[in-house]
């Protein structure tokens, strides 16, 4: 079988598919990963084939001018709960056309969907398995006829959202396939479509099914086909060695401090909740042992660094998290999901995006606290991480949250569905 894999320039992103894509590929499948060029030393540093395609998009430049106001817009809100507020459908019309507008299209280039149709069409892959935001692999495959999956790397809010914007419009008896507007996300993928002499369907926004590494405490928007698959950590291309100072038992409790993978490319609010002077001065005369992983800039901007500190540019989070009693970051997917496999109490300071989502849930199951960074100060800084080291409910809590990760199908066991599907895709 032939599996093309379609993912963002985004190594956070990326990085979710890796085991999937081995595991395909110790199978005996042929494995392609598409990406535009930003990503292609990240692909094959995995260990995998790139194929180039399109333009680098420019992320980086294109948050920097529009990000304030996607930020503004998205900063604070738990999307599931924003989704049903009183001002839930104009919230999601509007969060809709921002991130078409500086993500979709941009991931999604003319460019890039020209390259990912010639591929498909030249290569004629059996299955296309494209990470959720890659609507070019979506666009491709159904063009071609060829069976598509959705990969999920984290709570489906996406199609928990559209949902709720889709059924706004139904209540509201707007047709938004007549309705400039109602739908940008919609509107952008018809005119893509249309270039190839095909009309929109919502299977091209959602896949035939999905592949979901979330357990079902998380997972959101059900109804589609859904073939669960274990999460297994991937952290990245940055080298993957453990040093000598992990190779023994801490002393002390140990804690980790990350703002995450993508703040060291793309800057947000995200990254920027995990205030460095406030995290040092709660932690300096506590009994424990912190492992504060911050790249190069942030290094540089440290005035003084604690006795119990140790600062490090990387160390892979899956190596180091089961020598941790707790883990400060920011919420994001690949560091919460780290964390969850491990067992590891979280303590989140998350800001926006699904990481609100991720945050609340993790306190509602008793696996971590969520601090949002409207109350971060170093005395609630301190009181959450004291909780999560003293009471041992939240190592219980983390433990129930790993048995939950982990029980779910693991790459080679979900490949021979994978196979059945493209042969016959779920209804």
């Amino acid at each position: 079988m032939r599996v093309l894999i379609t993912v963002p320039p985004l190594d956070a992103h990326f990085n979710g598919s890796v085991p999937l894509a081995w595991a395909l590929r110790t199978a005996g499948h042929e494995v392609r990963v598409a990406a535009q060029p930003p990503l292609t030393a990240g692909i094959t540093s995995a260990g995998l084939t790139a194929v180039p395609v399109g333009d680098d998009p420019g992320l980086a430049a294109v948050m920097a001018r529009k990000g304030p106001q996607i930020y503004a817009h998205h900063e604070g809100r738990d999307l599931r709960r924003a989704a049903t507020a009183p001002d839930g459908p104009e919230f999601l019309r509007t969060s809709s056309a921002l991130l078409t507008d500086a993500f979709y299209s941009r991931i999604g280039s003319e460019e890039t969907v020209d390259d990912m149709v010639a591929f498909c069409r030249a290569w004629r892959p059996d299955l296309v398995v494209w990470e959720t935001f890659t609507f070019a692999g979506a666009i491709a495959a159904h063009v071609t006829g060829t069976p598509h999956a959705r990969l999920l790397w984290g709570p489906d809010l996406f199609a928990f959202m559209r949902d709720a914007l889709l059924d706004h419009h139904r209540r509201a008896g707007v047709d938004a396939g007549s309705t400039p507007g109602a739908d940008p996300l919609r509107d952008w993928i018809t005119g893509q479509l249309a270039r190839f002499g095909q009309e929109f369907t919502e299977e091209v926004v959602r896949g035939l099914w999905r592949i979901d590494q979330m357990p079902e405490e998380l997972r959101l928007a059900p109804g589609q086909h859904t073939v669960p698959l274990r999460y297994v950590p991937y952290n990245g291309p940055l080298p993957a060695v453990v040093p000598p100072w992990l190779r023994h038992d801490p002393d002390r409790p140990r804690v980790c401090l990350t703002k995450g993978f993508s703040v060291r490319t793309i800057d947000s609010p995200d990254g920027r909740a995990v205030t460095t002077d406030d995290f040092f001065d709660a932690v300096a005369d506590l009994d424990v042992e912190v492992v504060a992983l911050l790249d190069k800039t942030d290094q540089t901007a440290l005035t003084t660094v604690p006795t119990n500190i140790r600062v490090v540019d990387f160390t892979p989070l899956h190596v180091l998290l089961p020598t941790c009693a707790a883990i400060v970051h920011h919420g994001g997917a690949g560091t919460w999901s780290t964390a969850a496999v491990h067992g590891v109490p979280q303590l989140l300071l998350a800001s926006m995006w699904d990481n609100v989502f991720r945050a609340v849930r993790t306190e509602e199951l008793g696996a971590g606290l969520f601090l949002p960074p409207a109350e971060l100060t170093p005395a609630a800084l301190r009181g959450a991480l004291e909780r999560l080291l003293k009471e041992p409910s939240f190592a219980d809590g983390a433990d129930h949250l790993r048995r939950a990760m982990t029980s779910q199908p693991g790459p080679h066991t979900v490949v021979p569905e994978l196979e059945r599907l493209a042969v016959q895709p779920a209804a």
